[in-house]
């Protein structure tokens, strides 16, 4: 069995990357349907210790950093960021990560000593925002956990060096994550058995504020994992050179301080998956090769027992590190239930072993990984893989996704679509969490549950059906407006319906499902007048008498002066998109542009249709501005595919032949297919970081079709015309037309404008 399951990692890591292959026959597998309603195990009662849960729905945790005061106490903002998802039905909450022990990790806290993660240390003025938490979210029903964490270690913040003059922290000698040539200090054992007693201190504060439960965070790569996998631990001496020392001490400390019935739950890595991931690179990379001794799957299973016996009522269980960060944070091309074969081997480990908890009850274990498909959930239970299923992201995306499920209104559900770029992304870079497809995120005490009545009814156009338009247009109709929405494709959706065709995009094919049920909605019972197929112009818009104006036009993909005069055919990565067709001829394709759209059309042309692909990128890394995550795992997986990823090259000229390119062969310059290596933030500087040397090289790439996919500007040239000619009293440009981003930008832009008319 344990052969076996050593074995279910490679399979795993191979079906990550090439499930597009063979999916797109079954992809109406995943859209947000309700067929196997109703949902009668997600919402069946389960009992974690003695505290009985009113279903099987975990919200998971979603980091809740830079949502407190300066010590640290939970802030308003996060007391109603939880308590609206308790409001939402879900049977148990998570917090985000809590620090126990900032004096000993100096990453957790910046240079001026105020809280960026909520801390539980004692002071009553700070227990007492806990105590508030506790209570809201209580009063919705629902229980919470505290989900402490040992620190970063080497995954936290180096900047610690340069604000408190103190090295990052590890289990042994380790680099820094971000910064490699930082190294990170072995953390002595009295070090280590005050980690011990402070998690045990937090835990018995939290139980006294009301807390529920405690979550120890043991995966990923953070402190505790750290401690607790021998790829990273390589003491040799003393008690916690027993890579399972922390994490089993920490159980017993809580269960000393907090009692026999206090539920305590573990997150666990099954396998940091180095060795599946990059395979012999492991060796020959200086930032790869010293974690190679990682715990395998036996000694993740035997220390999972282990927990159990020492105190533990639940596991979470999923794959990777920051290394390979993909598989901790599946981005939207993950395939659903991507871990759902995971929970099975531990769940069917402890069954076999015949472990239960110390409350004589089975050790529930959750499910996570793209599980926000009602039916896809509900059938994980039912085919027991898994006793509950975790939801983080679906969560951000639609509060409400449990009250919805269970009613039967899946298709009124806001689908996550895996992008990452307002939660994951938005928290590496300093800010705190949000959504992209739901603008109350973070902001629940800012925007209100129900938005309220317009003071003044008004006329109002919209032009442009994107989700800047569609969000305002609609919004603004529930408010009272009289709302006129023009669009002048023949179905909404702008520039996501180019995003929504490659298959490994089914996220955000839900979501423009979503957005037009969303529509017709507005439509039956707002009023909501919309006209597809139509183009408007500036006096057209002065002739329908409207009090305001909302400019959505989005944005016009950039055509070079070469795709003119390129002696083989080209075209633009949008309209490829649109119209796949347009590559059927061809069997070598050079994509012109590595940024988002560039490398998810390559994946298209590779996976999906079965060309020879390279792209060509005049910059020194690909999708440079993309999450870490979703960017990890597109680029691995067109590199495992067989697409060329050329770098820091500029196309010279299109002959017959191909594409002429001048390409920069410095080994200073970044593989680019090293995705273990991450991407600071523009703001953070190193010292460590030089510009590449220039050793350049001309390339002749044969091709018989050029992609270009070299950004896109905005198309503000309606608004400008409304303006000059003062079409309307009110007028207003937002989205791609104002400024060109992400979903999450166009969303928010579209809900701001239509809640201040």
């Amino acid at each position: 069995m344990i052969v076996d399951a050593q074995s279910l990692i490679r399979e795993l890591i191979d079906w990550f990357d090439r499930w597009p292959l063979n999916a797109a026959a079954s992809r109406d597998a995943w859209r947000m349907t309700q067929a196997v309603h109703p949902y009668e195990h997600l919402f069946s009662p389960i009992t974690i210790n003695r505290l009985e849960l009113k279903n099987r729905l975990i919200m998971g945790p979603m980091g809740n950093l830079a949502m407190v005061e300066p010590s640290g106490r939970p802030s308003e903002a996060m007391v109603a960021y939880f308590a609206e998802r308790a409001r939402g039905g879900v049977g148990l909450i998570m917090t985000g990560l809590v620090p126990t022990s900032p004096d000993i990790d100096p990453s957790v806290l910046p240079r001026d000593g105020a809280a960026w993660f909520p801390r539980i240390n004692g002071v009553r003025s700070v227990l007492a925002g806990w105590r508030d938490l506790a209570e809201r979210v209580h009063a919705h029903g629902a229980p919470i956990f505290i989900q402490l964490t040992a620190g970063l270690g080497r995954v936290g913040s180096p900047e610690c060096v340069r604000a408190r003059w103190r090295l990052p922290v590890s289990a042994s000698w380790n680099p820094n994550f971000y910064v490699p040539p930082v190294p990170c200090r072995r953390l002595s054992d009295r070090a280590v058995r005050r980690i011990v007693r402070d998690i045990g201190q937090a835990a018995a504060d939290a139980q006294e504020c009301g807390l529920d439960g405690v979550h120890l965070h043991g995966h990923e790569g953070y402190l505790l994992e750290q401690f607790a996998n021998t790829a990273f631990n390589r003491r040799r001496f003393g008690r916690y050179a027993d890579w399972q020392a922390l994490g089993l001490d920490a159980v017993s400390e809580i269960r000393r301080r907090c009692g026999q019935a206090y539920p305590i739950a573990y997150r666990i890595d099954l396998s940091l998956a180095l060795r599946e991931t990059y395979g012999d690179r492991l060796e020959r990379e200086p930032e790869l090769r010293r974690f190679q001794q990682e715990r395998s799957v036996a000694m993740s299973l035997a220390y999972i027992r282990a927990l159990v016996a020492a105190g533990v009522d639940m596991i979470d269980v999923d794959l990777g590190c920051y290394e390979n960060w993909w598989l901790p944070h599946p981005p939207g091309p993950m395939p659903p239930g991507a871990y759902l074969r995971v929970a099975r081997c531990v769940r069917d480990y402890l069954a076999a072993e015949a472990v239960t908890s110390g409350a004589g009850l089975p050790v529930a274990v959750a499910a996570v990984g793209k599980l926000g498909y009602p039916d896809l959930a509900e059938g994980a239970l039912r085919d027991g893989n898994c006793d509950m299923v975790m939801l983080a992201r679906p969560l951000l995306a639609d509060p409400h996704w449990p009250r919805k499920a269970f009613a039967g209104r899946v298709a009124d559900i806001t689908p996550c679509i895996g992008d990452h770029e307002a939660c994951l992304k938005e928290i590496v870079e300093g800010g705190h969490l949000q959504c992209a497809v739901n603008p109350r995120t973070g902001f629940e005490t800012v925007y209100p549950a129900d938005p309220p009545p317009a003071a003044k009814s008004k006329r109002i156009a919209v032009v442009g059906a994107g989700p800047a338009g569609i969000t305002a247009a609609c919004l603004a109709a529930a408010r009272g407006h009289h709302v006129s929405l023009f669009e002048r494709a023949d179905r909404i959706g702008g520039w996501l319906r180019a995003g929504s065709v490659p298959v490994i995009k089914f996220d955000v094919a839900n979501y423009l499902t979503h957005l037009e049920r969303r529509v017709g909605q507005a439509m039956h019972m707002h009023g909501l007048v919309r006209h597809l197929s139509t183009a408007v112009t500036a006096e057209t818009l002065r002739t329908g008498g409207f009090d305001a104006v909302i400019c959505c036009t989005g944005s016009m993909p950039i055509r070079p002066a070469m795709a003119e005069t390129a002696a083989i055919p080209s075209v633009l990565a949008t309209d490829l998109l649109l119209a796949p067709a347009l590559a059927a001829g061809a069997r070598e394709v050079v994509v012109v542009g590595g940024g988002d759209v560039g490398c998810e059309t390559a994946h298209l042309l590779a996976f999906e249709y079965g060309k020879q692909v390279t792209i060509v990128e005049q910059s020194c890394a690909l999708m440079a501005s993309t999450s870490t995550a979703n960017r990890g795992y597109l680029l691995h997986a067109l590199e495992r595919q067989g697409v060329t990823l050329l770098t820091a090259a500029r196309v010279d000229r299109i002959s017959a032949g191909g594409v002429e390119i001048v390409r920069n062969k410095s080994p200073t310059v970044p593989a680019p297919g090293a995705v273990w290596r991450p991407i600071l933030p523009r703001n953070i500087p190193s010292p460590f970081i030089r510009r590449p040397d220039v050793v350049e090289e001309r390339i002749s790439l044969r091709a018989d079709l050029v992609v270009f996919a070299v950004g896109m500007t905005p198309d503000a040239r309606l608004y400008h015309a409304c303006v000059s000619t003062q079409v309307a009293d009110e007028i207003c440009n937002i989205g791609d037309s104002f400024q060109v981003g992400t979903v999450a930008a166009a969303t928010r832009a579209g809900y701001v404008t239509a809640l201040a008319l």
